[in-house]
């Protein structure tokens, strides 16, 4: 009987130390350094604001795009939302919420990504659409992709620039590249890559070489967007050729095209731009066990303090991935006790702000932010089996050096993927 109690104990303890069930204590008087959505403060120099997500298979935080983006264009003059989606599909959304042609759930689409095929998407573009309708010339909101995962808008944009400017090097490329596509990618050969690749090259060597004809045949705008497409491209082949490195050249390219957008919207007059993605894409300390430098890493090295982080986490989050295997989506459930969301737990209100410098005022919540814990992080492929195993849905990080705030979800729900 001793045996089998103390195998009992052994279990539960092993339990609590791999699912992570156990729960910190809450604070007192917590709600003192909450605020809503609605009250986020943003420093006055800052000019890239991240939002993180700690999946990207719940309801609240497709949500919190939105809701957060609102708040920057009604309170910080933001203009500019980017989102970690395709940088071709992205200017068929910005069309959309300029011009009004086609629908919001269509728009959508072209970014070919199945986890923002989701209603909370579909509002979001089409609130963007609904703003610019009333809004003024200097008020409108644009949107982009940074991400580089795709070939089809890219390539669409630069044989439509080419067809403008230069139509036999418009049919000679399309031919040249008549074999890439979203749907082809994957099964091309290296030697068809490097071949792709060198087409490529060829494209940003005439574009760049005949940069002040070109320009006087259109404008520096659209010749601006046809050798960025063309840039998007050679990382998207690259990305391919290099697939060991794929997750170290992903963020960098992220980090790039941010950076890109960053400076083009300045010249505009838009100093500030909201960027959304993935947790492990917003947060500054690359604490990833991949080994790999995020973009929010990038982020801070080139702009210190004018790059303002909020990250995302929840306590319990009932969620939709797809199973890397068999590429069906499912639903699974999963809790997250850290000493920072538990401290925040007795807060009625199920989203809510915490910004860490005014959290600092309390010698616990300092103690809690400055201390590394696991923090949820969660992509699109989830298997059944990952929830037994925090290290599978979690990143261990000090939160006030990965984030300058977080907003917490008590309890998530699971998007549903528009097929």
């Amino acid at each position: 009987m001793k045996f089998f109690k103390i195998s009992i104990f052994v279990v539960i303890s092993l339990s609590v130390l791999i699912c992570g069930c156990g729960n910190a204590l809450a604070v007192n008087k917590v709600d003192q350094y909450v605020t809503t959505i609605e009250q986020i403060n943003i420093p006055d120099d800052v000019k890239v604001i991240g939002l993180g997500e700690a999946t990207h298979g719940n309801v609240e935080f497709q949500e919190l795009k939105k809701d957060v983006f609102e708040v920057l264009v009604k309170n910080e003059n933001v203009r500019v939302f980017v989102l970690e989606g395709d940088f071709g599909g992205g200017q068929s959304i910005n069309q959309f919420i300029l011009s009004g042609n086609g629908t919001a759930e269509e728009a959508v689409k072209a970014l070919d990504y199945s986890i923002y095929k989701t209603e909370q998407m579909v509002n979001l573009v089409q609130w963007m659409h609904d703003y610019n309708l009333t809004a003024g010339k200097d008020e409108k909101v644009y949107f982009y992709g940074n991400d580089m995962q795709r070939y089809d808008y890219s390539k669409k944009g630069v044989l439509d620039y080419y067809k403008v400017v230069n139509a036999d090097a418009a049919k000679k490329y399309a031919t040249k590249l008549e074999h890439v596509s979203n749907g082809t990618m994957r099964d091309l050969k290296k030697d068809q890559l490097i071949d792709i690749d060198k087409t490529i090259d060829s494209i940003i060597l005439d574009l760049q070489s005949n940069e002040v004809t070109y320009v006087e045949q259109t404008s520096t705008e659209t010749y601006a967007f046809a050798l960025q497409n063309a840039q998007v491209m050679k990382q998207r082949t690259q990305l391919l050729l290099n697939d060991g490195d794929y997750l170290k050249l992903r963020d960098q390219y992220l980090a790039d095209n941010l950076q890109w957008i960053v400076d083009f919207e300045a010249a505009k007059g838009h100093d500030k731009i909201f960027v959304t993605a993935h947790n492990g894409h917003i947060e500054k300390t690359s604490a990833s066990l991949a080994g790999y430098k995020s973009m929010g890493n990038y982020l801070d090295e080139l702009y210190g303090e004018q790059y303002f982080a909020i990250g995302t986490d929840f306590i319990i989050s009932e969620f939709q991935a797809k199973n890397g295997v068999s590429g069906e989506r499912q639903i699974h459930t999963v809790k997250n006790h850290n000493a920072l969301v538990d401290a925040f737990s007795e807060i009625e209100s199920n989203v809510f702000y915490v910004d860490f410098e005014k959290a600092s005022k309390s010698d616990r919540l300092l103690d809690i932010v400055s201390k590394e814990q696991r923090m949820s992080n969660i992509g699109d492929d989830f298997r059944a089996w990952y929830k037994f195993f925090k290290k599978f849905y979690t990143i261990e990080m000090m939160p006030n050096e990965a984030y300058n705030g977080i907003i917490i979800v008590k309890k998530a729900t699971p998007t549903n993927v528009i097929e």
